[in-house]
This record gives C-alpha cells, sequence and structure tokens, in this order.
C-alpha cells in the first residue's frame, strides 16, 4: 500500500499517527499492510487486540479455542456481559468489527499444539503471546524461533507482569526460561486472583512493541525482560543474554517442534 492510496475516512481516523515524526503517512499504510497474530483472546489478548486493531493493523489472526465466562469479565475487556457462553474468537472478532472496518480478522478457532503451531504462525509477520499456561508459551517461542518471526511476550501473575520482544537472532524464551516449572508450582489466576488491570497494562506494552517493529520505530525489548509490580508501582529490567546451549536457538538446537515433548517440563527430547 503506497502512501496516497489512504482515503479519506482513514487519514481522518489515524490522524494522530500520520502527523507524527516516525510514523506518518508511510508507517500507517505498513500497519494497515501488516498481519499479527494474537495467541490468546483473554486477559492480555484483549487489549492487545483492542489497540491493534485501533491501530489499523491490517490483519488481525487470534487464535483461541475457549469460550467467554462471566468470571472473565473482570480482566477480558473486548467481552461483554451478552457473550458469555460464545466462542472468544467470535466475540474478538465481532469487536473489531465494530470498532474499525479497516481490520480484517482470521479466526483461529483451536488450541494452539504441536500440530498446528508452525502453520499458524507462518502467516504472520509478528506474533503476540498472549497465552495463560507454560504449554503453549513454548510452542509459540519454538516455532516463531524456529521460523524466525518475532514475537511479544508477555506474563501476569496476581499484581506482577512481565514483557518481552524476542526477534530473529536475539535470545529466546528458553535462553530465559530453558524448561517449564513443575506443574503445580506456579498457580493459574483461577487459584490465586489476578488484579484485573493488571493485563491491561502489560498488554498495552506488548501491543506497543508490536506496533514499533512494524512501523520500524523506537527500541524494542529484545534482549530486556520488563517486570512491572503494580502494589509498588515500579518497573524492573532484566538483561536476557543469549544461551550458546539452547536447545532451540542454540549452534546445536532443534529444527522442529516435533522434536519437542509439550507436557510436563516442555523439555527437549535428548
Amino acid at each position: 500500500m503506497s502512501d496516497l492510496s489512504l482515503d479519506g475516512t482513514q487519514l481522518d481516523r489515524y490522524s494522530r499517527h500520520i502527523i507524527m515524526d516516525g510514523v506518518g503517512p508511510a508507517g500507517q499504510s505498513a500497519l494497515l499492510d501488516s498481519r499479527v497474530l494474537v495467541v490468546g483472546a483473554g486477559g492480555l489478548g484483549s487489549p492487545v487486540i483492542e489497540y491493534l486493531a485501533a491501530a489499523g493493523v491490517g490483519t488481525l489472526g487470534i487464535a483461541d479455542d475457549d469460550v467467554v465466562e462471566r468470571s472473565n469479565l473482570q480482566r477480558q475487556v473486548i467481552h461483554g456481559d451478552g457473550d458469555v457462553g460464545r466462542k472468544k474468537v467470535e466475540s474478538a472478532a465481532a469487536f473489531v468489527e465494530d470498532l474499525n472496518p479497516d481490520v480484517a480478522v482470521e479466526p483461529h478457532d483451536v488450541r494452539v499444539g504441536p500440530e498446528n503451531v508452525a502453520d499458524l504462525v507462518a502467516d504472520y509477520d509478528f506474533v503476540v503471546d498472549g497465552a495463560d499456561n507454560f504449554r503453549t508459551r513454548y510452542l509459540v517461542n519454538d516455532a516463531c524461533t524456529l521460523a524466525g518471526i518475532p514475537f511479544s511476550h508477555g506474563a501476569i501473575y496476581r499484581f506482577e507482569g512481565q514483557i518481552t520482544t524476542f526477534t530473529e537472532g536475539s535470545p529466546c524464551y528458553r535462553c530465559l526460561f530453558a524448561e517449564a516449572p513443575p506443574a503445580g508450582t506456579v498457580p493459574d489466576c483461577a487459584t490465586t486472583g489476578v488484579l484485573g488491570v493488571l493485563p491491561g497494562v502489560v498488554g498495552s506494552i506488548q501491543a506497543t512493541e508490536a506496533v514499533k517493529h512494524l512501523v520500524g520505530v523506537g527500541e524494542s525489548l529484545d534482549g530486556r525482560l520488563l517486570h512491572y509490580d503494580a502494589l509498588g508501582m515500579n518497573f524492573e529490567e532484566l538483561p536476557i543474554r543469549p544461551n550458546p546451549e539452547c536447545s532451540v536457538c542454540g549452534e546445536n538446537g532443534i529444527e522442529s517442534v516435533d522434536e519437542v515433548e509439550y507436557v510436563g517440563s516442555c523439555a527437549v527430547a535428548e
């Protein structure tokens, strides 16, 4: 899409982008030409989907096999009371359609697994990991790292969140956490709860990382893990160093997700 292809309605809708140094008509056109996959339409996926749609990302893939529950509504802001019992991908698609008709939604009503993850991520320019379980996080990391597709990782727990971005040639999630923790050692939000506004902060940062990458402006969190403490209202930055012996991005890393058992620790098979 050329700069001149922005019509009058788009020039109005995206005017606050277009007048910005670093974005402008070319940056907005790049967004409209972009394809982003959001894995998870829950707490983190909700603000990501909302802001990427508002920003004019042309195609949003949304992968989730869950349905909306009333307990989701405290934090999953793209779903409403009338959506309870509805497939999350359907509810999310309707939300996007109402917000911005420029955006095409590709719903993937599937559980992300080793049999489909490579095909899911292959068609997108950027992936946002909004998963709420370690199995999916490792699947997204491994598939995106092997395919050279940049992605943003986010996670939340009670009052805390973490965000980073991985790009081609950078350290990957397994450089930070080689294997998943033992089952039961990290309770989910259904057990411990989560502050409702927390995913809004973390997901908004993930959406920011996606937009900056697609426009080609600023510095990403590549090589840095940003930790957010809502109770103390502070951010801490931790470096992520590449691991030459990483089982995925290291010198002797795997070549396919088929080499991994995505159960328990999600360890790479010896």
